[in-house]
């Protein structure tokens, strides 16, 4: 049985009990909200993971994608960064790679991260097939399940696949007369073996099928958003929502059997534009959780776009969306290094605390209420330990009393909260006796 299952059975799972541990929550909470779909519990059932529970009420989590290409396909470089996205605290990892030794690299995630991994299958498939002397274009509907059964069974927690794209999506597309075009790899393969083969989604067409591998391993289906806007004038487009509202569809037909699913939303949408795109996927979709990539909400901002991606990540967050996925600031330029992850998983963090204070997350403004208190006694000590990156403090920090001799480094002999606390007998006096 799935998570999903056992809460319609009314039957409480450990992973259930994990997960209302870790999110200060109730099993009872958590159990409806798996019967009503607007909460995932992401673990394949052969993994010894903590589960990631996504959805309404939950804190606000966090994806890393990682993965090799076929111009850097070093499988070590990806896995220290798998292993700094660990120690920073991230939710999630995703392998995307496209190049080198696709299996041996998720093996070794697989058998090392406690977190829980999404792939994209489609991704392996392409690989394989170009690998053997095809084009993806040649790809059979046979290959991509077999990949899907095959990572389920290594213990890949979730899955994107891009079904949403169907013939109806593509003639809206054609319609909308997009700047960027198409942005996801895994849309761009979907379009080319649909226009090439003159044939339906295979994964479309294949869902049912694809439904009962995932419902095997407890796997959840991530519903990827091939036609996700790559830049503001698309954002929003006949596109982007005719596929959401196939995915609406097949989230329903996911739940009916047991699986359970998360959908995917878009990259490039201006700021006045996220809140709605936040309340369209949670009408459309039933409430299912929403994992998005940014939003980005300006497009002229390459090497900042771990900045530019975490505004409207904040804001989305605080209309509803459950899971970010980071970006770093090497996003439209190059495969990004362990210091551009690190960079981008700390602005997502940022921006992941601020949507749990502004939704009213049990605890969350608690550590800033702490961080206050103790920057007001000028406890740089407990201000450290409290901080999200305790490293870049110490070093910020510890530069400039090693130069000034001084522990504050803004005002010295200015400083308002020293003065406010020499005064506050003289202060209280001239209130009470003006």
């Amino acid at each position: 049985m799935t998570q999903r299952e056992y809460a319609l059975a009314g039957q409480i799972s450990a992973e259930m009990r994990a997960a209302a541990e870790q999110e200060r929550t109730s099993v009872a909470t958590l159990m409806t909200g798996l019967e009503r779909g607007d909460i995932a519990l992401v673990k394949n059932r052969r993994r010894s993971i903590k589960p990631l529970a996504l959805g309404k009420g939950l804190r606000t989590k966090i994806n890393v994608n990682l993965g090799t290409s076929a111009r850097d396909p070093n499988r070590e470089a990806e896995l220290e960064k798998m292993r700094m996205a660990v120690s920073c605290q991230a939710d999630a990892i995703m392998d995307l790679s496209t190049g080198g030794d696709l299996t041996a690299i998720r093996r070794a995630i697989l058998a090392e991260s406690p977190l829980a991994l999404g792939t994209v299958p489609l991704y392996q498939a392409g690989h394989d097939a170009v690998k053997s002397g095809r084009r993806t274009d040649g790809l059979r509907a046979d290959d991509i399940l077999g990949v899907i059964r095959s990572q389920a069974e290594e213990g890949v927690d979730f899955m994107t696949l891009h079904c949403g794209i169907t013939r109806e999506t593509l003639t809206r597309y054609c319609r909308a007369d997009r700047l960027a075009g198409i942005v996801s790899r895994g849309g761009g393969i979907i379009l080319e073996w649909m226009a090439v083969n003159k044939r339906e989604n295979p994964l479309y067409e294949r869902y049912d099928d694809i439904l009962d591998i995932l419902r095997e391993y407890d796997v959840t289906i991530s519903l990827g958003d091939g036609m996700r806007p790559g830049c503001l004038k698309d954002a929003t487009d006949r596109a982007q929502i005719g596929e959401l509202l196939v995915i609406g569809e097949l989230v329903e037909r996911a739940w009916a059997k047991g699986v359970q699913a998360i959908v995917e939303g878009p990259g490039h949408v201006p700021l006045q534009e996220v809140a709605a795109n936040m309340l369209l996927e949670k009408k459309i979709c039933k409430n299912a959780p929403f994992y998005v990539l940014g939003p980005l909400v300006t497009d002229i901002a390459p090497g900042y776009d771990h900045i530019t991606g975490a505004i409207g990540a904040a804001l989305a967050g605080a209309s509803g969306a459950d899971f970010l996925c980071c970006v770093t600031p090497a996003e439209h330029l190059g495969l990004p290094g362990l210091a551009d992850v690190k960079e981008g998983l700390m602005a997502f963090r940022i921006a992941a605390h601020a949507a749990d204070i502004a939704k009213g997350i049990p605890g969350a403004v608690a550590r800033d209420h702490a961080i206050s208190s103790r920057r007001k006694a000028l406890d740089w000590a407990g201000q450290f330990d409290l901080a999200l990156d305790k490293e870049k403090c110490l070093r910020y920090h510890g530069e400039y009393a090693a130069h000034t001799g001084e522990s504050c480094a803004m005002c010295g002999d200015f400083c308002p909260m020293k003065k406010e606390t020499a005064a506050k007998t003289a202060l209280d006096n001239f209130i009470e006796h003006p």
